[in-house]
């Protein structure tokens, strides 16, 4: 085995690996904002809404108990 012929398998497996990640990463988005856990829609208008007077995306109440 020569060295372009590593050089194909390797960027073979990587390319096949980075699109499971992304399907990974995709369905993580939508499986959290399905669950109710995170909205990541929201974080999408931080561009567009980043005024000191604007709302911020989630509310962190200083009371809660770091676990």
């Amino acid at each position: 085995m020569d060295i372009s012929t590593f050089q194909a398998y390797a960027y073979f497996f990587f390319t096949a690996f980075m699109v499971v990640v992304l399907y990974a990463y995709i369905y993580h988005l939508y499986s959290s904002q399905w669950k109710g856990k995170r909205d990541y829609e929201k974080y999408g208008d931080i561009a567009l809404h980043d005024e000191i007077t604007d709302q911020p995306i989630e509310h962190v109440s200083q009371n809660d108990d770091k676990k």
